[in-house]
């Protein structure tokens, strides 16, 4: 997948996130799926806070890209209010990948999302 995203092809919404190692400063990169409206861009962590979370947490900056296209962006994590109705969108738009990974369904109440939001970080994405 990694592959083909460097190379402009691979499934309609997914990037290459790369991000400097919290220890190392190494770029990691993996492929993500942002979400993206008319209130802006959000990474959401559908699987826990793994590696790619922390290294931002601790980076406070991020780039994705797609072919020959990059954008860098600076990430704030979202509290759970917050990221209750970005975690509601997102797994409604990605049910059969990540539902598994989530305690309450796609139809569940918006208030319900926020007890994910430990689980699955959401983080604004703002143009650097």
């Amino acid at each position: 997948m990694t592959f083909l995203l460097t190379k402009g092809v691979g499934p309609p919404g997914i990037h290459l996130l790369t991000v400097p190692g919290r220890k190392t400063g190494v770029p990691r990169t993996t492929p993500v799926a942002p979400l993206e409206d008319a209130e802006g861009r959000w990474l959401v962590a559908p699987y826990g806070p793994g590696g790619w979370v922390r290294n931002a947490r601790a980076a406070g900056r991020v780039t994705l890209s797609r072919g020959r296209t990059s954008e860098s962006f600076a990430v704030t994590e979202l509290p759970a209010a917050e990221a209750a109705p970005v975690l509601k969108r997102y797994l409604a738009e990605h049910p059969r990948s990540v539902g598994a990974y989530f305690d309450v369904g796609k139809d569940a109440a918006v208030e319900e999302f926020a007890a994910e939001a430990a689980r699955h970080p959401v983080f604004r994405l703002e143009a650097r």
